[in-house]
């Protein structure tokens, strides 16, 4: 059992505890294969408890050196705690040009100290205890964060302004530019949110009018990858050319933004408002064609759709394909048996297939149909030729074409397109 010798207020800071009569430093660090964290203890004598429990600088620098040898025990293995006894006399009992000297030499844990207050600038320049007079013993994990992420910047070679710094806490993508972007002008120093405004403004105004459409093919949430490109291509291009002074990082985020609350908006309507467009309803309320249709996919799954039901056929192919699409599950079709004709739609290959009865089966016969191949232009193609279809069958298809009944030259055809 151990008893506590000395403790700082804060709970990550080594400890000294007194273990079967021996003075010894404990620290947690990393985690074992399980997850769970794991405790390292090593020797120390009274010379160093009395430095560790009156000099905080030098308790933290011990702690800096200590972690890697943490780090290097890994999952399982044993601390190297003759490496570890090492550091204590020239960190906690040597002059402070020679700790500055040792940490040019060994492995340490930056990122630590930066947290606990550390001069990030002297610490750059190697002198280590001038750097820790600003320490403190409550630590601030975001000014480390900070750091290790200017870091990863300065590494391929970004210098961020103040104004760019700005933009990146305002979209809460300052410290992982994964994170979904968000407006937070709390974040922002109230010197600097006039002009992230101004920035945002810019954005907004390149944006007006276009959306995001969602991409059923892909799942429910899934939007439209050509839609968030092209609203992409348009709010960086208008950022950079009414803020040239801006870092890609700062343009990056506030185009991220955009297109991030364009496709949250489309994820937010019904299917019907999403996939119709104006007038659409109304189109198919008024035609005699389509009173019934059946959609299927390739597991051989089957819903229908009725004139009279409270939803568009688009809507439910869609929310159909939504349900139903994956990487083994990419040919969805829809059916009209009375007017016997219906349309594949091959997600795997960007292609769509009409097929219309000639001749229906009679005394066992086999039924004769027409299939004809097109090429499709990503979701939005395939959204086209669906409402045209629901409004009036194949012959409304013609002018969507060109429609190849050979399949060689149908192949022929896609081959060339998937070259450019």
């Amino acid at each position: 059992m151990n008893d506590i010798v000395f403790t700082r207020t804060s709970g990550w800071i080594p400890s000294v505890v007194r273990e079967d009569g021996e003075l010894k430093l404990m620290l947690g660090a990393g985690a074992d294969a399980n997850h769970e964290p794991r405790t390292f203890t090593f020797s120390i004598g009274e010379a160093h408890l009395a430095v560790i429990r009156e000099d905080l600088t030098r308790h933290l620098l011990l702690w800096s050196a200590v972690l890697p040898l943490c780090d290097a025990a890994g999952t399982r293995g044993r601390l190297d705690e003759n490496a570890a006894v090492a550091l204590l006399d020239p960190i906690l009992l040597a002059a402070p040009a020679d700790v500055d000297a040792l940490f040019r030499r060994i492995r340490w844990d930056r990122s630590r100290l930066i947290a606990h207050g550390a001069d990030i600038g002297l610490l750059e320049r190697g002198q280590v205890c001038a750097a820790m007079r600003t320490a403190t013993e409550t630590p601030d994990g975001k000014r480390a964060q900070e750091y290790r992420a200017d870091r990863r910047r300065a590494e391929r070679g970004t210098v961020l302004g103040p104004l760019d710094a700005a933009i990146l806490r305002y979209t809460g993508q300052y410290l992982h530019g994964a994170t979904v972007p968000r407006r937070m002008p709390d974040a922002v120093d109230p010197a600097l949110l006039h002009q992230v405004l101004r920035v945002i403004a810019t954005a907004q105004q390149a944006s007006t009018g276009m959306r995001i459409g969602r991409d059923p093919r892909r799942g429910k949430r899934a939007t439209d990858r050509r839609d968030w490109d092209r609203m992409t291509t348009a709010v960086e291009a208008a950022v950079r050319r009414a803020h040239p002074e801006l870092a890609d990082d700062a343009v990056r985020t506030v185009s991220v933004l955009m297109c991030s609350e364009a496709a949250d908006r489309s994820r937010s309507t019904r299917m019907e408002d999403d996939e119709e467009p104006a007038g659409h309803r109304a189109d198919v309320a008024g035609s005699a064609r389509k009173t019934a249709l059946s959609f299927t996919d390739d597991k051989g799954v089957e819903k229908k759709w009725l004139r009279d039901g409270p939803r568009t056929a688009t809507a439910e192919f869609w929310e159909f394909v939504a349900d139903r699409s994956a990487g083994d599950n990419e040919v969805f079709t829809i059916e009209d048996e009375e007017m016997g004709e219906g349309i594949q739609l091959h997600f795997y290959a960007d292609s769509i297939a009409r097929v219309t009865t000639l001749r229906e089966g009679v005394g066992g016969s086999d039924p004769e149909y027409r299939v004809e191949y097109s090429l499709v232009d990503g979701i939005g193609g395939y959204r086209n030729l669906v409402s045209a279809f629901v409004r009036g069958g194949c012959a409304a298809l013609e002018q969507h074409g060109p429609w190849m009944p050979d399949v060689a030259e149908f192949e022929r055809a896609r081959r060339r397109r998937n070259a450019r």
